[in-house]
């Protein structure tokens, strides 16, 4: 396969990502993959997405992975409202590519990217399907505190919050989380497939979001319980085959 770095400007920020080419005939069925939301400081020798993205590249897609800004080597802070904004700039740009197939363009999110997903594609049809894992259906965490300064004073200490003056208003910041709920969304998929992947023993996101996405989102959908997997589903081989049987079914990819 050939794998090109890739350089988005959000914002005036750098958004840094990785292209995974197969080889073949062009254009190829694409996956743009979204990381979720970290919950400590970042191991740099934990290559996940890179691994994932290869793996769904040898199943004959394009695919891209990049961080969100305030997280890997990106700039800027964590902004939920400003993810959504770094994922509808990626898909502006798969699209101007021509090794893209415009027609079968999917995103595949984990937890909070697995929102920003649902939130992006619920509004932009240049999406031909999604899959959705471990993804809340509202970020009941963010929006419930009482203190939140003292979850943005969490994301400073693991480096997603990177600017002493950021976020100029904590409630605004806030507010983007409880804006981007994919239970308001979710419906707006269809008549896009969506595919939603949830872990029985989830330690993050309790299982019932699955649930009730699942019924408040329209037709085509699917939902597939892995019993027995936790939070990290890209880890989780069961969950992952599924994915990746389910992408290609909908791609017409047969191997």
């Amino acid at each position: 396969m050939h794998t090109k770095v890739v350089t988005l400007t959000v914002d005036g920020l750098n958004i840094t990502g990785q292209l995974y080419l197969p080889p073949g005939r062009v254009p190829y069925p694409t996956v743009c993959v979204c990381h979720g939301i970290p919950a400590s400081i970042p191991d740099p020798s934990d290559r996940g997405y890179a691994l994932l993205a290869e793996q769904i590249c040898r199943q004959g897609f394009a695919v891209l992975i990049f961080n969100f800004r305030g997280t890997g080597d990106s700039g800027g802070n964590l902004d939920i409202l400003g993810w959504t904004r770094d994922l509808k700039a990626a898909i502006d740009y798969l699209c101007s590519l021509p090794e893209v197939d415009k027609s079968h363009l999917s995103l595949l999110g984990f937890s909070g990217g697995a929102a920003v997903s649902i939130y992006v594609a619920a509004q932009d049809n240049r999406v031909s399907s999604v899959v959705a894992c471990a993804c809340p259906a509202a970020f009941t965490f963010f929006t419930q505190v009482d203190k939140p300064q003292s979850v943005i004073d969490h994301f400073r200490s693991i480096g997603a919050i990177r600017d002493d003056d950021f976020p100029p208003s904590a409630e605004e910041w806030l507010g983007g989380f409880k804006l981007v709920s994919p239970i308001n969304y979710v419906a707006g998929i269809s008549p896009r497939p969506l595919l939603l992947v949830h872990g029985s023993e989830d330690e993050t996101v309790d299982i019932r979001y699955a649930y009730k996405l699942y019924d408040r989102a329209g037709e085509p959908k699917q939902l597939e319980i892995v019993d027995g997997a936790q939070h990290r589903l890209r880890q989780n081989g069961r969950a992952m085959a599924i994915v990746l049987d389910w992408l290609k079914s909908h791609a017409k990819i047969s191997l």
